[in-house]
């Protein structure tokens, strides 16, 4: 059965618990949408690296891969080095991947979180723990 390969990519950094962050997050959408080919990357100094996943994703079974960034915002990595590993055009958010075969599958690309409304959910919630669980 084909999926829609997900890769989640994160900054990187030398903080084990941000890498944990990523592949946990990884997890949590793999065990959520079995219609996704769960796999995470790293922009710079953790493993695997953005480029690595990406040839591991030419051997898969997908028909579609979106890449998406686990960023809060646009900036310099979000808008110019992520499409470039990618081979997309600056300012264009979808093009092709080729897989190990040949074939030419859809390439996405996603936005950063944003202000999403979810993530003021998520901030009402860590200040209801910190306010629920003061001494």
């Amino acid at each position: 059965m084909s999926h829609t390969g997900f890769l989640l990519v994160g900054h990187g950094s030398k903080k084990q618990y941000n890498k944990e962050l990523i592949e946990t997050t990884a997890n949590q959408v793999a065990a959520k949408e079995d219609r996704f080919l769960v796999k995470s990357g790293f922009m710079s100094i953790n493993e695997p690296s953005v480029q690595d996943v990406l040839e591991e994703f030419k051997a898969a079974d997908i028909e579609k891969l979106v890449v998406v960034p686990l960023f809060l915002a646009k900036g310099i990595h979000i808008l110019i080095d992520i499409p470039g590993i990618l081979g997309l055009e600056e300012g264009t958010n979808s093009g092709t991947f080729t897989l190990a075969n040949g074939t030419e599958i859809p390439l996405l690309y996603a936005q950063p979180i944003g202000s999403d409304p979810l993530l003021a959910d998520l901030m009402i919630k860590n200040a209801d723990d910190v306010l629920n669980n003061q001494s």
